[in-house]
């Protein structure tokens, strides 16, 4: 703890101190924000293959503070972000959940933290970012199931001056996994050589009207793969409820050298939503074709529909079928609590050449108080069950306390 106040305190004093006394505009300061996310996670993961289990509990603490832009033509910010893991539990032989960083010896470390600093620009309608950045879009996105958040390092920029639209686009150079305070140069999942690249991407969001939206983003790990992403998201009133429809494609190519092999991967998803009251009812398929696995940035996330708690069911000609159903406890006067149970079925994969099936299930059951002195504080209990023929099986028991402030 010593250590991450240490850390603040420089920061405030090389950064943010000289920053407030001598950028005086009004929205510099009066926009600014301070959050600190804390959050206690305990896992078991249950080895069903007959492997060690892996069991683990740590604390985290994520310190966000966000200026506002100075005024003028050209407004200026600065962003921080700071991160700090603390092991409560763990052993060498139960090690690797993904919660702490690992030694060379089994054993986890006690701690980890990070600092990330992002300079900000405004003009007109266009935001610029440089330094730590959170992407979130279909071809890329940070990956946040640990403790902390995985971070990119690179420059991006946002346009929101044409109505319903929403653009964006930037490049990477390297990022920081979510169980590590070092950043490394960009691979894709999967990949052991030495080669690594520079991430490109580019795309956005228009809003047709209330009811349908339409996106679409590129993205390239220069001399590894290329990616299209087009989505549909349509929304529309049915009897007591809404119906949604949400497509997803992929269109997954090599690019330059394709130091990873051929990437050669088409996935179509959709998934059909009912919302009545309290209750959503979800259903859909996936499906993929070419000759590889989707590919993504090693480390991220996806934004696939089929990427809850275990796999990814994006292997190579995998075939899955996915229900889901949730239920909000506002409908009954209990603000805060849901429940979620979900369901993938993936078949006629290929992995390493074989053949290959996996099946998921996931339960979770969240509660957050939405009012007086603890506004702010959630628990949360996921279950996962999960089972392949040729990758690990395993039973996932998570305990996530989480408390979210507002500093200001």
């Amino acid at each position: 703890m010593r250590a991450f106040m240490t850390t603040g305190g420089l920061l405030c004093a090389s950064l943010m101190v000289p920053c407030l006394l001598t950028a005086r505009a009004d929205g510099f300061l009066d926009d600014s924000t301070g959050h600190l996310a804390l959050r206690n996670y305990a896992f078991n993961h249950d080895n069903r293959s007959g492997g060690n289990d892996r069991v683990e509990w740590a604390q985290g603490l994520l310190l966000t503070l966000r200026s506002g832009f100075t005024q003028g033509p050209v407004g200026f910010g600065v962003d921080t972000l700071g991160l700090l893991g603390v092991k409560l539990d763990s052993s060498p032989a139960h090690a690797g959940t993904g919660l702490l960083p690992v030694h060379d010896d089994g054993r986890a470390a006690n701690d980890f933290s990070s600092l990330g600093v992002t300079g900000k620009l405004r003009f007109a309608d266009v935001v610029v970012k440089t330094g730590t950045l959170l992407p979130k879009n279909p071809v890329v996105s940070y990956n946040d199931g640990r403790l902390l958040p995985q971070t990119f390092q690179g420059t991006q920029f946002e346009y929101t001056g044409v109505e319903r639209l929403f653009v964006q686009g930037g490049r990477l150079d390297q990022s920081k996994l979510r169980n590590s305070s070092d950043n490394v140069d960009l691979i894709p999942s999967g990949y052991k050589g030495p080669k690594h690249g520079d991430f490109y991407f580019a795309g956005g969001n228009y809003a047709v009207n209330k009811n349908l939206s339409l996106s679409y983003y590129y993205g390239e790990l220069e001399n590894f793969y290329r990616q299209h992403f087009f989505g549909l998201v349509h929304k529309v009133a049915m009897g007591p409820g809404n119906l949604t429809t949400d497509l997803r494609y992929y269109d997954s190519l090599e690019a330059g050298a394709a130091y990873n092999g051929a990437s050669d991967a088409d996935m179509f998803a959709g998934v059909l939503s009912y919302r009545v009251g309290g209750h959503t009812f979800g259903g859909g398929y996936q499906q993929l074709s070419g000759n590889s696995a989707l590919p993504y940035l090693n480390g991220g996330a996806t934004t696939s529909f089929t990427s809850p708690g275990v796999s990814k069911f994006i292997l190579e000609d995998e075939k899955t079928w996915m229900l889901r159903y949730d239920y909000d406890f506002t409908a009954v006067a209990m603000p805060g609590l849901n429940f979620m149970v979900r369901y993938y079925k993936g078949f006629d994969a290929k992995y390493s050449g074989k053949p290959a099936d996996e099946h998921e299930l996931d339960t979770s059951l969240k509660y957050v108080i939405q009012s007086g002195t603890f506004k702010g504080v959630g628990a949360e209990f996921r279950n996962t069950a999960y089972r392949s023929n040729v990758l690990t099986s395993w039973d996932y028991n998570r305990l996530y306390l989480t408390y979210d402030i507002k500093l200001w």
